[in-house]
């Protein structure tokens, strides 16, 4: 998978050659324009997650900087685009947030309106302790596979996920689609997250022991209260790997320094992550094991707002020309949002 990203380079080049702004239906008030998601009087206030380069990031990791709330990467463009918008209303107050647990649910509180940040869309993510929806997702924007990162001299020896025995070290983020379908696809857990039983989780309190039952579960949405905190995870047999749990100060860049000074042997997480490491260690890190299963990451906000997540979604739908523009897309010319949102604006005059 050395080559990964040298193909997304050129899938995304070719994509972004071949790109037609075609127009799409777009809805409006009895006089034709369309309609606007906000009343403009009042920003949005978008938190976004801090430590997912190149998708959400900050400028500055120091959460006491000022450039902490300065938002780049794939996800910062997009919402710039849609505040260029002509007739929408929106403006967005963007705040970086530096814990990933339960950002999802954060909409449901008074401190944002939107949050994002490489979110990948879940029902279970909508919903709070007590089972009831409290956030909802915007369409979905950016597709994600999941895969490992791995140092190039393992490439072979780590090149699936058959080939992770007790004698691998994977480096996770706790809560990330990429810790719960790394658990599910090496057999750690089943479908609906619950662990196998003999898995042993270290944790602050000590050493828990699942036996199989639903009282061990861990998701991309929570886990069980005995596995909070979570430090380690010991496999029932010789035919899965340990797991240790990083990230929780700097997010997935502590784990590339875990896997570069020999930590751990490889990192479970998102494609588009792993290309873009793998492409700045110059050569010593690769990316194997992709995962066939495609994920769509969005924008959670309150459940209640369905119309301005339908607006939103409309807006989005342009930028995206429908899915059509995407990561590749934007990594080979990240003009492309804008220049999609200006399109817009030369339509409704």
């Amino acid at each position: 998978m050395a080559t990964t990203w040298n193909r997304l380079r050129f899938t995304a080049a070719a994509a972004a050659l071949c790109l037609v702004f075609l127009p799409s239906p777009v809805a409006g008030d009895a006089n034709g324009a369309p309609r606007a998601c906000a009343d403009g009087a009042s920003e949005l206030r978008l938190g976004f997650y801090a430590f997912f380069a190149p998708v959400s990031y900050s400028a500055d990791e120091d959460p006491e900087s000022p450039g902490f709330d300065t938002h780049q990467g794939f996800e910062a463009d997009l919402v710039t685009a849609l505040e260029a918008m002509r007739n929408t209303g929106l403006s967005f107050a963007r705040s970086g947030i530096a814990p990933w647990d339960d950002i999802w649910l954060r909409p449901d509180g008074p401190e944002y309106d939107v949050v994002s940040g490489g979110i990948t869309i879940l029902d279970s993510r909508t919903r709070d302790a007590g089972g009831a929806q409290v956030v909802a997702f915007s369409t979905g924007y950016i597709a994600f596979r999941q895969s490992l990162l791995v140092r190039a001299a393992d490439s072979d020896r780590l090149a699936d996920y058959d080939r992770l025995t007790d004698r691998v070290t994977v480096g996770v983020l706790a809560n990330t689609t990429g810790e719960a379908r790394l658990l599910e696809l090496t057999g750690l857990t089943g479908e609906d997250g619950v662990l196998a039983a003999g898995v042993r989780v270290e944790t602050p309190a000590g050493t828990v022991a699942a036996d199989g039952s639903a009282e061990y579960f861990i998701t991309s949405a929570g886990e069980s209260p005995l596995l909070a905190k979570r430090l380690r995870l010991h496999p029932p047999s010789a035919g899965a790997p340990q797991i240790v749990y990083l990230g929780d100060d700097l997010g997935e860049r502590e784990l590339i320094v875990a896997l570069r000074n020999g930590q751990i042997d490889a990192i479970a997480r998102g494609e588009i992550g792993n290309s873009d490491a793998a492409h700045d260690s110059g050569g010593d890190l690769v990316v194997t094991a992709l995962d066939d299963r495609v994920e769509w990451g969005g924008m959670a906000l309150p459940a209640g707002d369905a119309e301005l997540i339908a607006c939103l979604d409309e807006r989005i739908d342009w930028l995206t020309d429908g899915r059509k523009v995407g990561y590749a897309q934007w990594r080979a010319d990240p003009g492309v949002f804008m220049r999609r949102a200006e399109a817009w604006n030369a339509r409704i005059g």
